[in-house]
C-alpha cells in the first residue's frame, strides 16, 4: 500500500522555506503548530489554484449544505476555501474597498474556515485589522516579496511532492538515454551487474534495491533513492560499492521520472521462440494507479544486456513520439505484397 505523509505544521513550512520564499512572520506567532493536512484527509478533492475573482463575495455569502472543498493553497475564494490563503495586490484592494460592515462580514467569513496560515504576497503591507484578527485567532500571518503566482506555484510544488502517495519497489532505478528505467526481475538475475555496466557506458544510477516512487502529478511518477542507500550499489562477488566515489558525481541522478519498466527474465530457447517477434513483450504495469510501459528482456547466454537496454530505451523514446517500427514494417510488407500481385 502507498504511504502518505499526513501533515505538516506551519512552523515546519516556515523553517524550511522562509529563506527561499522570503517569508516573514508578522502576526499570529502562537499558531505555529497549526497543521497543513492533505486534501484526502480533510475531505477535499483538488489542489487546483482557483483565481476566479468572480467568486469573491459581494454583500453576503451564499449558504449551502454541501461540504466545503478545502484546497491546500490558493487565491482568495470563500466558496472553496484554502488552508494556506494567499493575498496579493488585487485581493487586498478588494478588501480595502469594502464598506466597514461588509469588510467585517467578509473577514469573519474568511476566519470561519480552518485556515492554517495567511500569506500576504508581492511585498504588500498587511492591513492592521488583518494582523489583529490573526493574533486573536492564533493564525500565522506571513509576508513574502514574491508575486502571488510564483509563491502559489512554489507552495503547490512543494506540498504536492510532500503529500504524494509513495511506494517502494524492488529493483534498480536508472537514467538510461535520458529516461527513467526501472530494472526488475528475480533475485540473482543480474540487475546490479547490468546497472554497473550501464554506468560504465555513461548512464546514471538513481537507486539500487529499494527505489521509492511517488505520484506527483496525474501522469507523472517520480523515483528517488532512500537516504540510507544513496550512492551505493551491491554487486555480487564485489560487495557494496560507492558509485559516486568510483565514477564521480555525473554517475548519480538524484531523482528521475519513471517512464519504462524492464523485467529481466531467464528464458530457455522454447520461450524465446514463442515470443512475439514483431511487437516483442510490450505491456503495461500498474504503479500508483498509473499505467507504466513494461517490457521483458530474456536473459540467455550470449545476449549483451547493456546494448539491449540502451536499444529498449531509445525505442521507447521514439514510441512515445508516435512511431512504431513494427507497424511500419508490417505496412511495408503489405505494400510490397500488393505490388507483387499487379
Amino acid at each position: 500500500m502507498p504511504e502518505i505523509i499526513n501533515q505538516l505544521t506551519v512552523q515546519e513550512l516556515f523553517t524550511n522555506h522562509c529563506e527561499k520564499l522570503g517569508l516573514e512572520w508578522i502576526a499570529g506567532l502562537q499558531g505555529g503548530k497549526r497543521k497543513i493536512i492533505p486534501e484526502e484527509s480533510s475531505g477535499g478533492t483538488s489542489t487546483v489554484v482557483d483565481d476566479d475573482l468572480d467568486k469573491l463575495p459581494k454583500a453576503e455569502t451564499r449558504k449551502t449544505n454541501t461540504p466545503i472543498r478545502q484546497s491546500l493553497v490558493g487565491y482568495l475564494n470563500l466558496i472553496h476555501s484554502n488552508q494556506i490563503q494567499v493575498l496579493g495586490d488585487m485581493e487586498l484592494n478588494f478588501i480595502e474597498g469594502l464598506m466597514d460592515i461588509s469588510r467585517q462580514d467578509f473577514i469573519s467569513q474568511l476566519f470561519k474556515h480552518q485556515l492554517a496560515c495567511i500569506i500576504v504576497s508581492e511585498g504588500k503591507e498587511a492591513p492592521v485589522f488583518l494582523k489583529r484578527k490573526c493574533n486573536e485567532n492564533n493564525i500565522p500571518l506571513l509576508t513574502s516579496p514574491l508575486p502571488s503566482k510564483k509563491l502559489t506555484d512554489s507552495l503547490h510544488y512543494y506540498l504536492s511532492n510532500l503529500f504524494a502517495d509513495v511506494t517502494t519497489l524492488h529493483g534498480v532505478f536508472m537514467e538510461v538515454n535520458s529516461i527513467g528505467v526501472l530494472l526488475t526481475g528475480p533475485s540473482g538475475i543480474g540487475k546490479s551487474e547490468l546497472a554497473l555496466e550501464l554506468i560504465t557506458r555513461g548512464h546514471r544510477l538513481v537507486a539500487d534495491d529499494a527505489p521509492q516512487f511517488s505520484r506527483i502529478a496525474p501522469d507523472i511518477i517520480s523515483g528517488t533513492c532512500p537516504k540510507a542507500l544513496q550512492d551505493f550499489l551491491e554487486v555480487r562477488g564485489i560487495g557494496i560499492i560507492n558509485v559516486r566515489k568510483l565514477f564521480g558525481d555525473s554517475a548519480i541522478k538524484i531523482y528521475k521520472y519513471l517512464r519504462l519498466v524492464v523485467r529481466l527474465e531467464p528464458m530457455k530457447k522454447a520461450g524465446l521462440i514463442q515470443m512475439d517477434r514483431l511487437e516483442g513483450s510490450y505491456r503495461t504495469r500498474r504503479i500508483l494507479d498509473l499505467e507504466i510501459p513494461e517490457i521483458t528482456v530474456p536473459v540467455a547466454p550470449g545476449r549483451n544486456l547493456a546494448v539491449l537496454l540502451e536499444c529498449a530505451a531509445r525505442n521507447h523514446i521514439i514510441r512515445m513520439s508516435g512511431y512504431n517500427a513494427s507497424e511500419e514494417f508490417s505496412e511495408r510488407q503489405r505494400i510490397l505484397l500488393e505490388q507483387g500481385h499487379k
